[in-house]
């Protein structure tokens, strides 16, 4: 693997990670034949040449020796790499809306429920084979010019490189966290006021297919966030990222007690709200954040450039069950002290 492709992972945690269990009848066997059993889709030769690149950890630690025994009952993470060859995805005619296009780079606003690129169990349907169907020169771009990307149910802007040297530049922005990139999101609680997160985040160690706020063997992540809106149970927030770890703003929020509403795997579902506003939050089946506005230098013309996006339909219907729910049934009752002696001429039902 070059060393240009080997950069996405000190940013973005772009990697696809695997978490497997070893089971009964493949305890004792070597590490890298138990992967080939547990991974079919990849060869004993790959998973052997991952394990001694330190691509793979075995109950939290990284394990380098493809020969080492194997315990029922390990956890086994794989970082799953791609390289250059695999870039030979079959393109697919997938709707994608381009906001931008120029000669080095394009925009797109994604919507919730596609997921980024290929990986386990999406080997086909992705943004990424979309991409190379629309611009078939991306074939010769590592991931297809992807240089970062959003979660399966996470809306909103992505930019991707169209050549190589865009590619790299804007790899080379991201590391220097000059790339502004605003999230909104509909949390649960009250955000008072302003708040910046700054709590390295790493593998769940219970649970391994979550990402959590650990104190040991984490990676920095810092989250700005600022409230927009407030509601009876929720807020409208503004989250900025400094760094762009896995899950980060969902797991930033939930670490201060205010997870986004409606997410699957950080969410609490016993936390308080209107029974309109929680119909409305199961009905809105994902997590209620949205890649908002992009900024960054322009790889060729070496000027700010920056798009914005309105939050998407199923999050404004969100938002205005919300603010439904605030209304008083009886404004009347709110304001019968002021009305004391008045003659009240019409009511409307």
């Amino acid at each position: 693997m070059t060393e240009s492709v080997a950069k996405f992972d000190d940013y973005n945690d772009i990697v696809d990670t695997r978490v497997l269990t070893i089971p009964d009848t493949l305890a004792g066997d070597r590490l890298d034949a138990a992967l080939a059993a547990l991974m079919p889709d990849q060869s004993r030769s790959r998973l052997t040449q991952w394990i001694k690149d330190g691509h793979v950890r075995v109950d939290g630690s990284t394990v380098t020796v493809p020969r080492s025994k194997t315990v029922l009952g390990q956890q086994v993470e794989v970082d799953e790499q791609l390289s250059l060859d695999e870039m030979a995805f079959a393109p697919e005619d997938i709707e994608i809306p381009v906001i931008y296009e120029d000669r080095q780079i394009l925009v797109v606003n994604k919507p919730a429920g596609l997921v980024t690129h290929p990986g386990n169990g999406n080997w086909s349907g992705t943004l990424l084979n979309g991409l190379l169907y629309r611009v078939p020169e991306l074939a010769h771009v590592p991931r297809a010019g992807i240089v970062h990307r959003l979660d399966k149910d996470t809306s909103g802007l992505m930019v991707v490189a169209k050549t190589v040297a865009a590619q790299l530049d804007l790899i080379r922005q991201l590391q220097a966290r000059t790339v502004k990139r605003h999230y909104r999101a509909i949390a649960c609680g009250n955000v008072a006021g302003d708040i910046t997160i700054d709590k390295a985040i790493g593998r769940d160690p219970k649970t391994r297919v979550k990402m959590a706020v650990v104190a040991f063997g984490g990676k920095p992540a810092i989250t700005h966030v600022r409230p927009l809106e407030m509601f009876e149970h929720h807020t409208l927030v503004e989250c900025r990222l400094e760094t762009g770890r896995t899950h980060q703003i969902r797991v930033h929020m939930a670490s201060i007690g205010c997870p986004l509403a409606g997410d699957p795997l950080y969410g609490n579902p016993r936390l308080p709200a209107s029974p309109e506003v929680r119909e409305a939050i199961n009905d809105f089946g994902r997590q209620a954040l949205h890649a908002a506005k992009l900024a960054l230098i322009h790889p060729e013309s070496k000027k700010p450039v920056g798009w914005k996006t309105r939050l998407p339909q199923d999050m404004q219907y969100l938002l205005s069950v919300m603010r439904d729910a605030q209304q008083p049934d009886d404004w009347d009752d709110d304001e019968e002290d002021d009305l004391t002696g008045w003659e009240i001429i019409y009511t409307q039902e």
